[in-house]
């Protein structure tokens, strides 16, 4: 089963407010094994939502929306669905006095308008919505051998969760939608761009393998995303852990971490086991590298702290370790990490990481690519990396 989600009203397609319902209806989609593959979103526009519902129809056999469903002149989902399959819209009584009831409980006299909200197309089943003025619509639509379903809830999210909680799901299940289960899985990887990364997986990342594995980057870190279904969980982990093994094997140390490990948390998990000690000194990352390993370590067992230099100070390989020798002993730390300030260096920007030990000094250089927003977040995550590699050996 192939599903779409329909996102609706002007306040998404501008960007005024963030479309968090496509988002949760996808996690419990799949958490039913119905595979999400199409996200539309559209504004409050007639032709542009029968066009959107028309495509939708075509190509998914089951057609969540959210929106749209109220009483005024923008609301057109109702009116776009009966269009869109060629319905007329019939007044449901019983979902009058069910509108009706809402507004008498608040001491007031329905409005003429919202009559509107009990019109659905002809032959659709009504989605009761307990605590609202906006039920829902499920309707079956054919054409040829292509069977589709559309269910129209409203775009209030708590009204929303609750009619799928209580309607909608039942629905699907018995029905027998789940027809597998899909699992999701994440290795972090850290050490090359994107592209190199791609080119270590070329055989894992081909399209129409199974389980699926995405490439994707924020600040330096990559993810890769394994999808696996199957028709139990087990068959579904059994694939993911052949697709994590054949990970290690082709990117090697590159992977540090899995699910939503971040470099510092993997650090200070090998300093803990280990019963040593970190100190820091930065520059040109403001503090950064002391924030996550700080946020990590609340009970400052592993991390002891760290230091802030003007930019103009950390500029040389020199300068950077000799930050990171200071940094170990003012602490009396096991290991004093240094990040150095960017310069140019024959038109190049440039920059020194140092990590101090009781068996000395060791420093790497880096030039900057990319741009400028992801420099502080990369520099910070060589350092940890640096630091990580030393503490597995």
């Amino acid at each position: 089963m192939i599903a779409e989600i329909v996102a609706i009203g002007d306040e998404l397609t501008s960007g005024q407010r963030l479309d968090t319902n496509t988002q949760w209806l996808s996690q419990q989609l799949e958490a039913l094994g119905i595979e999400v593959l199409f996200h539309t979103t559209v504004g409050d526009d007639l032709e542009a939502n029968i066009q959107v519902i028309k495509n939708a129809l075509a190509r998914a056999n089951l057609v969540i929306s959210t929106g749209g469903l109220g009483p005024t002149d923008d609301d057109l989902t109702r009116q776009a669905l009966a269009n869109a399959t060629s319905t007329k819209l019939e007044l449901d009584n019983q979902s009058l006095e069910h509108i009706q009831r809402r507004f008498s409980m608040r001491g007031r006299e329905m409005p003429p308008k919202n009559q509107i909200q009990a019109m659905f197309p002809a032959g659709s089943r009504i989605i009761h919505n307990p605590n609202g003025t906006a039920p829902g619509i499920d309707l079956d639509y054919s054409v040829g051998l292509h069977h589709s379903r559309f269910i129209a809830l409203p775009g209030v999210p708590a009204e929303m969760k609750e009619m799928w909680a209580e309607t909608v799901v039942p629905s699907l299940s018995g029905k027998g939608a789940a027809k597998k289960i899909i699992r999701h899985h994440v290795v972090k990887c850290f050490g090359v761009g994107e592209s190199h990364m791609e080119a270590l997986l070329p055989d894992l990342i081909k399209r129409g393998r199974e389980p699926r594995v995405g490439i994707t980057v924020h600040q330096a870190t990559i993810s890769l995303r394994i999808t696996a279904s199957g028709q139990t969980s087990q068959q579904c982990e059994e694939a993911i852990a052949d697709t994590v093994k054949q990970v290690h094997e082709a990117v090697g140390e590159l992977v540090f971490g899995e699910g939503e490990q971040e470099l510092q948390d993997v650090v200070i998990r090998d300093l803990l086991a280990r019963g040593e000690t970190l100190a820091t000194v930065e520059s040109s990352t403001s503090g950064l590298l002391a924030f996550w390993l700080g946020a990590v370590d609340t009970d400052r067992k592993a991390y002891l702290g760290g230091t802030i230099e003007m930019p103009v100070e950390l500029v040389s390989k020199e300068s950077v370790e000799k930050a990171a020798v200071q940094a170990r002993s003012v602490g009396n730390a096991t290991y004093g990490l240094a990040l150095g300030t960017l310069v140019k260096a024959d038109s190049a920007d440039q920059y020194y990481v140092a990590l101090a030990t009781k068996d000395g000094v060791e420093s790497i250089s880096s030039g900057l690519a990319g741009h400028p927003e992801i420099w502080g977040p990369r520099m910070a995550k060589q350092g940890l990396d640096l630091l990580r590699k030393k503490l597995v050996g």
